[in-house]
């Protein structure tokens, strides 16, 4: 017993077995084979190495950003005479997000205070006052009812409301925008991003933007296309948009700024890329983008505002990015798996040789070695035979 127990241990650890080649000389499977093995290879090293990097490890962008906005404009029309505007006045919100919009256009109502008056005939009109229920606040209204149908103007009547009066009448939107100087004004934009799985952090003020080219430059994308300053109105022409039509009834654009560096180079070549797109149509539901805000003031002991209705643009800014570095652990993964992908090249030949040639029924005979059930016995019984007559011999040759 324990001879046997020694003997098939030495066979497990000093012994090695491998699968049964059979060669097979056929031009068609030959060639199928090695041009399988080729595109492969191609694959590999073209697609999965070269283009994917897949002998790198990968990390994310964590990115912080900042702006900052320059220009002024002049404006003069009745109600509110020449007026000079900047950034403080033109920019929402002012902290320097990176979302954050550029007011090109406007309607004011001046001068509003609490109290009763008609409301606006695009909302609610009326002919008696019982279509004018009182607390009611009609969707778009601009007030709270009283109750009564009053005349808005000689022809025209509407429910009264208690709120902010005179109320706003936004019907006819200024064409051409009012801030239509702002398509010179400059937007500075400061990015901080880090890697931090390999603790690498770059900002978009890169090697090459030293301070005084920082004060000439104007970024363009393939004259600078590493100057963090860009005129707002070459961003708006490379969204495929003219500044004039946008800045009527505003709108939305995404700047984006990519990171994709290879940190087994230098990290001087780790750089930004912007990208500028336009994210809103303007379409007849709902066109362009719009909001109101209030200026407060006291006159004669009443609180009173000017009311602004802003027609601008909007920017938001994102950063994307990826960073890649040679790592032991995915290049041995990326091979292993290659190696693997190489068993396609013979799966398919062996489904072209079984099944389609037609000396298929040749090439199993020679692949596959039968073994069945019945002829088991036959061969034990000659076994058996052959034992018995071999110690029949050695009895008679015994003396």
């Amino acid at each position: 017993m324990g001879h046997k127990f020694v003997e098939g241990l030495s066979s497990f650890l000093f012994e090695y077995d491998t699968p049964r080649m059979v060669l097979v000389r056929n031009n068609k499977v030959g060639l199928t084979f090695r041009l399988i093995q080729l595109v492969v290879l191609a694959y590999i090293i073209g697609w999965v190495f070269l283009y994917e990097k897949g002998y790198q490890s990968r990390d994310g962008v964590v990115s912080s950003v900042s702006v900052k906005l320059k220009g002024m404009t002049f404006t003069n029309f009745s109600g509110m005479g020449p007026y000079i505007w900047d950034a403080t006045d033109y920019v929402y919100p002012p902290q320097g997000d990176s979302s954050f919009v550029v007011m090109t256009n406007f309607i004011i109502t001046q001068g509003q205070k609490q109290g009763r008056c008609p409301e606006n005939p695009e909302t609610d009109q009326c002919d008696e006052d019982s279509k004018c229920i009182e607390g009611k606040h009609p969707r778009g209204g601009q007030g709270i009812m009283t109750g009564k149908c009053v005349n808005f103007n000689s022809t025209v009547k509407t429910c009264e409301i208690f709120g902010w009066c005179p109320v706003e009448i936004d019907d006819l939107i200024p064409n051409p925008p009012l801030l239509l100087e702002a398509e010179n004004f400059t937007l500075f934009i400061k990015n901080s991003i880090t890697f931090p799985k390999f603790k690498v952090s770059r900002r978009n003020l890169v090697e090459r933007v030293t301070k005084q080219y920082l004060k000439s430059c104007t970024y363009h994308k393939v004259r600078d296309p590493l100057c963090p300053v860009f005129k707002l109105g070459y961003i708006v022409e490379e969204t495929g948009q003219k500044f004039s039509d946008l800045a009527k009834k505003g709108g939305v654009i995404c700047i984006t700024i990519n990171w994709d560096c290879d940190l087994d180079w230098p990290v001087k070549h780790c750089i930004p890329i912007y990208h500028f797109h336009g994210l809103y149509n303007d379409d007849n539901l709902s066109p362009g983008f719009n909001f109101r805000y209030a200026r407060y003031y006291r006159e004669n002991g009443s609180e009173v505002r000017t009311l602004y209705k802003v027609f601008g643009i909007r920017f938001d800014i994102l950063v994307n990015g990826k960073a890649g570095k040679f790592d032991i652990i995915p290049t041995m993964t990326t091979i292993g798996s290659g190696i693997g992908i190489f068993g396609v090249a013979s799966v398919l030949c062996d489904l072209l040789l079984l099944h389609f040639l037609p000396k298929r029924d040749y090439y199993k005979q020679k692949k596959f070695k039968y073994a069945e059930q019945d002829s088991l016995k036959p061969a034990k019984e000659e076994a058996i035979s052959s034992s018995m007559c071999n110690l029949q011999e050695k009895e008679n040759a015994s003396p």
